[in-house]
């Protein structure tokens, strides 16, 4: 029984080292699943698998952190739990994760999927670690014709951890089944949003007029000591104060622009992603059209808090022309992202009709009209 509790953890150990190793090789650009499918024809849908698997695979973890930590300790019920684990769930979980392609999904949702599930094996081996320690100390114990001992409190500690792991990474693949592509791009707006918001509240916070730096290029100098402002010429005087004007005076452009893009997120979740055409269950596939508008969209949006931060950084730095720049980018794409949103979602196929404009594009339309008025500094002639 203990030979049999043995080879069940080394192929527990090695399914999931494998299983890891398929995932991270599978062809990033993999279309083995067509655009349109055949509902008749159609085999599993992968996010219910999905989600079925790690619930099984959470339910499994548990009953084995139970027999390992518990005197006596049962061989033939662990026997029965990693076999279960072997047999079915595993190779549950990763079909399920090979079907999320990038053609039926979008590149962001399948490499969020495979990235979660390699999590998931990783952590269910760091578990299958500490139970064959305890199984390698009850074969020492028996061996030596000692009586079977409670498990040491430190050793309980290490099952219960890794357990909790693999329940958290269980929940978090749970989680992004059912939420589905749409699901995922609505967290990934809300996160892009905030990020937008943070970088809003640094910048008014900022005073140009507070240099620490100037303080702490003085002290490395030797200044100070001895009143170095008063040593200062009026001419460099004038130089900083016109400076801080300067760095004041786009504070505000940057702020003028930055607000309207902030308003901006709230708005595409709540009228385009939430509601305005795309369907958010989890077990229908989006239309081609809608999955590649998907991944453009996502793309768009993340640049922007990418180029607001660096033109946040090259504020800071003193540096008008390059923070001018890039807040000219993230004013692109966002003008970009909303006129891509003008109309609602639409059906694909023969006959669909052009969509009828909504709330959302009487919106769209004065906000293109009010952040073209806040923002003249940041046109190409200001270059």
């Amino acid at each position: 029984m203990a030979d049999r509790l043995h080879r069940l953890l080394a192929t527990t150990l090695a399914l999931s080292e494998q299983f890891q190793s398929t995932l991270s090789t599978t062809p990033a650009s993999s279309s083995s699943q067509p655009e349109e499918k055949d509902s008749k024809n159609a085999g599993p849908a992968p996010l219910p698998l999905l989600s079925a698997s790690a619930t099984a695979l959470k339910a499994q973890v548990t009953k084995l952190s139970l027999l390992a930590i518990n005197a006596p300790f049962t061989p033939s019920a662990v026997n029965s739990v990693l076999s279960a684990v072997n047999d079915s769930v595993l190779p549950s979980l990763l079909t399920a994760a090979l079907l999320v392609t990038d053609a039926a999904y979008t590149k962001s949702f399948r490499a969020e999927v495979h990235a979660l599930v390699k999590t998931l094996l990783k952590e269910l081996s760091g578990l299958v670690g500490e139970v064959k320690n305890v199984a390698d100390k009850k074969d020492r114990e028996n061996k030596g014709g000692r009586k079977e001992e409670e498990l040491p409190a430190p050793e309980k500690d290490s099952v219960v951890g890794a357990t909790g792991r693999v329940w958290d990474a269980c929940d978090m693949v749970v989680e992004i089944a059912g939420k589905g592509v749409v699901g995922f791009v609505i967290k990934r707006v809300e996160e892009w949003r905030d990020l937008v918001k943070d970088a809003i509240g640094e910048l008014e916070e900022w005073d140009p007029a507070d240099d620490d730096d100037d303080d702490w290029d003085n002290l490395l100098n030797g200044d100070g000591e001895d009143g170095g402002d008063d040593d200062k010429s009026e001419n460099d005087e004038d130089e900083d104060e016109e400076e801080t004007a300067a760095l004041n005076e786009h504070k505000k452009t940057a702020l003028r622009a930055l607000k309207p893009i902030s308003a901006m997120y709230p708005a595409i979740i709540s009228n385009r992603l939430k509601k305005g055409g795309l369907e958010i269950s989890p077990d229908v596939l989006l239309p081609s059209s809608h999955l590649r508008a998907l991944e453009t969209l996502m793309a768009d949006l993340q640049s922007i808090p990418e180029h607001i931060d660096e033109a946040a950084g090259s504020l800071y730095e003193a540096d008008i022309r390059k923070s001018t720049s890039y807040l000219r980018k993230a004013k692109g794409r966002a003008v970009k992202v909303v006129e891509s949103l003008v109309l609602p979602w639409t059906a694909e196929g023969a006959g669909a009709e052009t969509p009828e404009e909504d709330k959302f594009s009487v919106w769209s339309k004065t906000w293109l009209k009010v952040i073209e008025e806040v923002t003249p500094a940041l046109d190409e002639k200001g270059k």
